[in-house]
């Protein structure tokens, strides 16, 4: 969806990982770039949740604190593809983040001061479906949510499940961000699992508003080029190239205002 957004409708776009599966970093940033990006004191989504001072130890100068790094010093990194990502970082389940401590709200507080540069127009967050603080913070930090889903029967009743969490999380912690949508991905047209998805999201009152008029077919070129740097945009299919240009054509339609 950044890419596409970047690419054939020209949004400038921060796209911030917070899944601590790490596959949008993955898919961006080489293993042997990633480790120099590190190394060399890149950015990454613990700088923005990290406001604990830590303590450094030097052979010289024994025991030392260091602050935490200022907002203003978290500089994303320049994909090749046309847009800033903010990188996960791959011990990021070890990070030390309770609920209640606040620091689920410091993403919003990042990409408020973001917003006030006026440097993108559009910042997606990927986060974990699954309960966690990373998915909180992303509900926090957000105006709208898009939920991807396989048109199966475990999806289909697991969304539910997720809508319900997503409701707690807006109570709890009073953020006010909108569901974006639905969209269908990994689909076989001709199947009768995808019909069945259908007429039920169709017929359904909670779920028809949301259904995207598009879906993404389910291609394995799209698996194959995930971690090889081609995506959606470069494969050369034209029914999956218009496909992906409607849905995200409908999330610009729900998202931006004109």
């Amino acid at each position: 969806m950044a890419d596409f957004l970047a690419k054939r409708y020209s949004r400038r776009v921060l796209l911030v990982d917070v899944d601590p599966q790490f596959n949008a970093t993955q898919c961006l940033i080489n293993g042997d770039d990633y480790i120099s990006y590190v190394r060399s004191g890149g950015s990454t989504i613990i700088d923005i949740f990290n406001y604990k001072k830590s303590a450094a130890v030097s052979v010289v100068n024994g025991v030392s604190e260091e602050e935490a790094t200022p907002y203003t010093c978290i500089c994303p990194y320049r994909t090749s593809r046309g847009f800033d990502l903010i990188p996960s970082q791959l011990d990021l389940f070890r990070f030390e983040m309770s609920p209640g401590q606040g620091t689920e709200h410091r993403l919003k507080n990042y990409l408020n001061h973001i917003r006030e540069t006026g440097k993108y127009d559009i910042c997606i967050i990927d986060c974990p479906p699954t309960p966690s603080v990373w998915m909180t913070s992303a509900l926090i930090a957000s105006d709208y949510y898009l939920i991807p889903s396989k048109p199966d029967p475990i999806s289909m009743t697991g969304l539910d499940l997720l809508e319900g969490i997503i409701k707690e999380r807006k109570e709890n912690y009073g953020c006010e961000c909108k569901c974006a949508g639905l969209v269908l991905t990994i689909v076989e047209n001709y199947t009768v699992v995808y019909k069945q998805a259908l007429d039920y999201f169709t017929a359904s009152s909670k779920w028809s508003p949301y259904l995207y008029k598009s879906s993404v077919p389910k291609r394995t070129s799209i698996s194959r080029g995930q971690l090889n740097g081609k995506f959606i945009f470069d494969i050369d299919d034209s029914e999956l190239s218009k496909q992906f240009s409607n849905v995200s054509q409908e999330f610009l339609t729900r998202v931006e205002v004109s």
